[in-house]
């Protein structure tokens, strides 16, 4: 049903998304941070979503090419998804961390200098100068998503991170919710649950300041986990999980909802519905859509997806700084478009280079050690 590669079970176009995903977060941070402003592309909490979709996709798209080879009736399959999970994210992420770290005075200075330039109120000094053993212990194990007053408490955009992991860690019983109940029921059943459980928190005066904690973030992840169980599914039931996850992405969790907000996030599920469904649209929207998607699965495209990580990671640590300097060099003698289009040029290259050497040398070690640690296998459950 989808442009799905037979050689590599890959679906090309997803890797243009990554890269589209991560450089909509960078520019998205440019305009917050420069003063210069376009609506929606102009707020990466859009690209974070699409990055969580993607996650949500990808996890169930890659059980169902090995459901058969990996059952998850096998002792060992929840085992070797959590550690491949957790050496695609920690080495970089941990590298990144101790770098944070340490450039935390800098990134904070930085980063008051653009507050007191634009007038905004200062983030707190916590927010970069906390190198605690507790915050540390609390990053390193990847919790820190699940306390409000740690969630948000690095130089790095790291709250998702924290997130990503808890989705890791439920994933193996959302997938055995969704094969018990089926996945229209299934999916359903664990979203209701989830926004429940967020309506909870905030009713007993919980807030978090950056939606890090799972249920905040459930029914994002199962806009994509629908559109990928919808691959081996009936014309009519795989519309029936367009339809579900449409629903999904609006349900009103957290701030920051506006008309504006959830009419991208609805696009952004109908594009890609379209990108992996293409073969059975009208035909001129089906030969449009398989051109965009050959495009967006091209060698150019799938290196932006593999860098997509790092660069998420690593880019508001050369940015703020970059802006801070701009902001001191030029003040109020260049526009703040000027202002914008200097702090890409500078961050832009930087990021993507630093992004190919920790690829290179962390990213692709950790999915080696993942993948060495996990060749054995144990006999399955009776």
């Amino acid at each position: 049903m989808a442009d799905v590669s037979s050689s590599s079970g890959r679906i090309g176009s997803l890797d243009g998304l990554r890269g589209i995903a991560a450089l909509w977060v960078l520019i998205g941070h440019a305009m917050l941070l420069t003063g210069w402003h376009l609506p929606l592309i102009g707020d990466p909490d859009l690209g974070v979503d699409l990055f969580i979709m993607l996650s949500g996709f990808l996890m169930v798209f890659h059980y169902q090419l090995r459901e058969n080879k990996k059952p998850w009736t096998d002792v060992t399959t929840w085992s070797s998804f959590w550690t491949r999970r957790f050496f695609r994210i920690a080495p970089l992420y941990y590298v990144m961390l101790a770098v944070a770290v340490a450039l935390g005075p800098i990134v904070f200075q930085s980063r008051m200098t653009i507050d007191h330039f634009l007038g905004v109120t200062p983030q707190l000094p916590e927010r970069y100068l906390d190198a605690s053993l507790k915050n540390i212990m609390l990053h390193l194990s990847f919790l820190f998503g699940l306390s409000p007053a740690h969630a948000f408490r690095t130089p790095l955009p790291d709250w998702s991170i924290s997130l990503e992991m808890q989705f890791y860690a439920a994933f193996p019983f959302l997938m055995l919710i969704s094969r018990r109940l089926g996945w229209l029921k299934g999916t359903i059943g664990f979203v209701l649950a989830g926004v429940a459980f967020a309506s909870a928190i905030r009713a007993a005066g919980i807030n978090f300041p950056m939606p890090a904690f799972l249920p905040l973030k459930l029914h994002v992840f199962a806009a994509g986990m629908l559109l990928a169980g919808a691959l081996n599914a009936s014309r009519g039931r795989a519309l029936a999980h367009f339809a579900l996850a449409l629903a999904f992405v609006v349900i009103p969790i957290g701030g920051g909802m506006t008309l504006m907000r959830e009419i991208v996030r609805l696009l952004l599920v109908i594009a890609f519905f379209a990108l992996i469904f293409h073969a059975h649209l009208p035909r001129p929207f089906a030969g449009l859509m398989n051109r965009l998607s050959d495009v967006m699965g091209n060698r150019f495209c799938h290196e932006l997806g593999e860098l997509s990580f790092g660069v998420y990671l690593i880019h508001l640590l050369i940015m703020q700084p970059a802006i801070a300097y701009l902001i001191h060099a030029y003040g109020h003698d260049i526009s703040d478009f000027r202002r914008f289009l200097l702090s890409v040029a500078i961050t832009i290259p930087i990021t993507y280079a630093l992004s190919a050497i920790g690829h290179r040398f962390i990213e692709m070690q950790g999915q080696k050690i993942g993948r060495t640690l996990t060749r054995r296998r144990a006999p399955a459950l009776p």
